[in-house]
């Protein structure tokens, strides 16, 4: 698959113009927790030649697109963010593209830009905005399919997951580990609540439907109690940062001159 993904990468970067500076899987499969049935959810950042930037009208408007989106299938959903859009949400901490970053998967990746990235990451680490973001995400997942005597059970890892990111922020005031496993193996101690998780996450690996089952009580009462004191707990927190954008718009300087010579 991995040889369709990287086939699939070239061919948009001839039909778009572009260079792909870092591709990745993200999702389920880069989590730990995939179906068997899951889709490659595939990833990746890059950048236009010079003349492209170089026009009155800014990226993102009119036909100027700061997104490439293929069409989806069964079996593979793709896309990506071009670069200045990428810089712009890692200036905000942006969750899911610092998880690009930790994928374990990744099916490309050239040029200095991304290693570079990922030196810059204590300078824009914004505690705030990330547990805003996984706690949300949780809170989403929650309300729509945990509620209940009865409820889709797979979906406990769509809150659980967002909920332990939230705790080793709390813990370690950095950016979560994107694997599931270890998330896991670090926040939650041993005893009923590890092994109830632990015992649904085999199912969920050995390719056991799980759709519609009594609720899991071990795992909702820690769900609803931590929702709760995380709220509270981001409330309260005060953090400043620096803006990095002068560093960030001579990376992405830099990197225009590097990929484009």
């Amino acid at each position: 698959m991995k040889k369709i993904i990287r086939k699939k990468l070239l061919k948009i970067e001839e039909k778009y113009n572009v260079k792909i500076l870092y591709a990745v899987e993200s999702g389920s499969r880069a989590w730990g927790f995939p179906s068997k049935d899951s889709d490659y959810d595939v990833r990746f950042i890059y950048i236009h030649p010079p003349k492209w930037y170089l026009s009155i009208d800014p990226q993102g408007i009119g036909a100027k697109r700061d997104v490439i989106e293929e069409p989806i299938n069964d079996l593979l959903d793709i896309s990506g963010w071009e670069i200045t859009k990428a810089l712009r949400l890692f200036r905000k901490n942006n969750p899911p593209l610092l998880e690009w970053l930790r994928s374990d998967i990744v099916y490309y990746q050239k040029y200095a830009f991304v290693d570079n990235l990922r030196s810059l990451e204590s300078t824009v680490f914004y505690p705030n905005s990330m547990i805003h973001h996984y706690l949300h995400m949780a809170q989403n997942n929650y309300r729509e399919y945990l509620q209940g005597s009865e409820v889709r059970i797979k979906k406990y890892f769509y809150v659980l997951r967002p909920i332990l990111a939230c705790k080793w922020i709390e813990k370690y005031n950095r950016t979560p580990p994107i694997s599931f496993h270890e998330l896991l193996a670090d926040i939650i101690p041993e005893g009923e609540l590890k092994n109830a998780v632990e015992h649904l996450l085999k199912r969920k690996l050995i390719g056991d439907e799980l759709d519609i089952e009594p609720r899991i009580d071990v795992i909702n009462d820690f769900v609803e109690n931590e929702m709760e004191r995380l709220e509270e707990y981001v409330r309260l927190l005060r953090v400043e940062v620096k803006d990095p954008t002068k560093i960030l718009d001579d990376l992405f300087r830099n990197t225009l001159q590097e990929v484009w010579k």
